[in-house]
């Protein structure tokens, strides 16, 4: 018996990926199909997928077509799956022609003509109309920004606004954008959502402007400096039900949502403390360190280290002491911390000038989860046990800069028209990462170290 195989994603089944699946089953006697996970297909930068991964096993099999159809999780699986499986063809979209010749190794490897005028991303394309973005400010976050925007099916960066015009033209030509502005209004009148990447202390006011003119908005991270101007914001969202997310990129990556999953399933017993660090030495004098309204260790870096307490131990919390370092201008270069709940602690060090271990360690009553640095990419993690032989690794990819993820949930939110919070990052987390950053620029139960 001639056995064959072949993958896909098979999002959104149409009769081009009939038409392939019927000629590699025409190649043999027997037909193996591989579907793709959501996670190898994130993994491999892939946001767009519609379907999940039960409908498109079911879409595959009403085909008729496939004699055994399997799950493909990660990289180098068709090496397994052919020599296990005694796989005699490999069989391929030739749009893929040369990518997979490695495997001639294994089997006869042959690249199908795809049927011209019809793919998934056509199809999608169709279903989920691009979303026009605009960009508020135009820095280094920026500037990652719009190649990022590029791997999320169903948004269109289109322009950008900065007060100094002259600069919103330079990134505009940068990145080829369709039109650069410095007044606002008519910025907002060009585009359907927001992208705030503007100095911290002005994210608040450039979001109610966007609510207001009636945008969804994307905003970098901290959203605001206040607990009151988050609960502002997000209620100004919800009564106009639009979207409004906090651009936490550690928050969408797939490697933490799999950690919380894992934590919060018992994995490790009852969370008990939770220690994170994330520190990086920064030259010269940039806006970090000379902004004195909003700069410093909490402002950019707090909501990092933050997150994993508020989305394992809650949003509810007691006592919060800051232990700080800072400049001559007042601006802390070095702060460290601990957050206590009735049950547990979460302790956290931020810093500008002071470098130190950025790994993340959550303390369980059966083992603990361990993240090395940078544990804000989650690209890696393990589950420790007392014995050493019960450890648990995991692997995840973190492509490209992480706004990527951030975006496609900003997209899949507008599109839904329905569900308007993240379960990802939560209006009430992103109140609680406020309310914490306020805590200290206020200087409550803080401490002074030189």
């Amino acid at each position: 018996m001639k056995k064959v195989i072949t993958y896909g994603t098979f999002d959104l089944l149409h009769h081009g990926h009939v038409s392939l699946l019927r000629r590699a089953r025409a190649l043999g006697d027997y037909l193996i199909v591989g579907v793709t996970s959501e996670n190898f297909d994130k993994e491999r930068g892939k946001l767009n997928v519609r379907r999940s991964l039960p409908e498109r096993v079911a879409d595959v099999l009403a085909t008729g077509l496939a004699d055994e159809i399997i799950v493909e999780e990660y990289e180098g699986q068709k090496i397994d799956d052919i020599q296990r499986r005694g796989v005699d063809i490999f069989a391929i979209g030739s749009d893929w022609a040369d990518k997979f010749n490695y495997l001639r190794e294994y089997c006869r490897v042959v690249y199908l003509e795809r049927t011209k005028d019809i793919s998934s991303t056509m199809i999608r394309d169709a279903t989920r109309r691009a979303i026009s973005l605009g960009i508020i400010g135009n820095g280094r976050v920026a500037d990652r920004f719009v190649p990022e925007s590029k791997y999320v099916s169903g948004v269109d960066v289109t322009g950008v606004y900065n007060p100094r015009e002259e600069s919103a033209r330079s990134f505009r030509d940068r990145h080829e954008l369709r039109f650069a502005t410095g007044d606002l209004d008519h910025f907002f009148s060009l585009v359907e959502a927001v992208y705030i990447a503007s100095p911290h202390h002005t994210h608040a006011s450039y979001t109610r402007a966007a609510l207001l003119a009636g945008k969804h908005v994307l905003c970098e991270k901290p959203l605001v400096l206040t607990a009151a101007e988050a609960v502002e914001l997000h209620d100004l969202a919800a009564a106009r039900r639009l979207v409004l997310l906090e651009a936490l990129k550690s928050a969408y990556c797939p490697g933490f949502k799999r950690l919380v999953n894992l934590v919060k399933s018992g994995a490790i017993g009852q969370v008990k403390d939770i220690s994170a660090s994330f520190t990086k030495l920064v030259e010269g004098r940039p806006r970090e360190l000379t902004d004195r309204q909003a700069g410093g260790s909490i402002t950019e870096l707090g909501s990092y280290v933050f997150l994993p307490a508020i989305k394992l131990l809650g949003v509810e919390h007691g006592r919060v002491t800051f232990h700080s370092w800072r400049d001559g201008e007042g601006v802390d270069l070095f702060t460290r911390g601990l957050v206590e709940y009735p049950s547990a602690t979460a302790s956290f060090k931020v810093g500008l000038g002071v470098k130190t271990e950025g790994n993340l360690v959550i303390s369980g009553t059966k083992g603990y989860a361990y993240v090395p640095a940078p544990w804000w990419k989650t690209e890696f993690f393990e589950l420790r046990r007392e014995n050493p032989g019960d450890v648990k690794k995991y692997f995840y990819k973190f492509d490209g800069d992480g706004l990527r993820y951030e975006l496609d949930e900003f997209v899949r939110l507008v599109n839904d028209g329905e569900r308007r919070h993240s379960y990802m990052f939560s209006p009430a987390e992103s109140i609680a990462t406020a309310r914490l950053i306020e805590s200290f620029r206020e200087g409550k139960n803080t401490t002074q170290i030189h």
